[in-house]
């Protein structure tokens, strides 16, 4: 679960791939470095995140079977909400 700004979004295959400023990590199961690139299995925009937009991400590390492929992936059963700061 992190705090993020959207910086950039880019269609890639029948992925969306969005470029993240992590503004503040709230649990720490993986590290995170200032800017990362999440993952979303669709290209629909579900979930509807917009340039520029700080949301309360939660999304889990996905490493393929050969471990050749290590990224953040958001996926049906994780949340993007807006960011407030409640």
């Amino acid at each position: 679960v992190f705090q993020g700004r959207i910086l950039a979004r880019r269609l890639v295959g029948q992925e969306t791939r969005y470029e993240v400023e992590v503004k503040t990590p709230y649990r720490h199961r993986f590290p995170l470095v200032p800017r990362e690139y999440m993952w979303v299995p669709n290209t629909c925009g579900c979930p509807p995140l917009q340039e520029g937009g700080e949301y309360l991400l939660m999304a889990r590390r996905h490493v393929n079977y050969e471990r050749t492929l290590n990224r953040i992936l958001l996926q049906d059963d994780g949340y993007a909400r807006p960011w407030t700061p409640r």
